[in-house]
């Protein structure tokens, strides 16, 4: 058994269905899409990511996140790079020799953690 999916109430789908293929690799196959506005964008893996229309997510605290792992430190501040320079916010940052990771807000405002460490 393993995690398949997650599900987030997002303002704006289309625009979080952007964010999420562009920095994150969703947009492998179709999506799916159901009678109550929700979209369901998929991964390489099969990982779900469904979208669901809220006008006003609700807080989550502190704490709350979800991260997408890296093959390595390197990778890890390419992302950083390329967040950056689109002007996605970058709330955390560590970088240490066994350990590398950044946290960044989706446009609703959910922190995304990348991060490498060695197994």
């Amino acid at each position: 058994m393993r995690l398949n999916h997650l599900a987030l109430a997002v303002r704006d789908i289309e625009r979080s269905r952007r964010f999420y293929e562009k920095h994150f690799g969703f947009g492998a196959g179709p999506a799916s899409e159901y009678p109550d506005d929700t979209v369901i964008i998929r991964d390489a893996d099969r990982f779900d990511l469904a979208l669901h229309p809220d006008p006003d997510p609700r807080k989550m605290p502190d704490f709350s996140h979800f991260g997408f792992a890296c093959p390595d430190g390197a990778a890890v501040n390419q992302r950083l790079d390329l967040l950056t320079a689109e002007g996605v916010p970058i709330v955390e940052r560590y970088d240490e020799p066994r350990f590398s990771s950044f946290k960044c807000l989706d446009p609703d405002g959910y922190v995304i953690e990348v991060y490498w460490e060695p197994a």
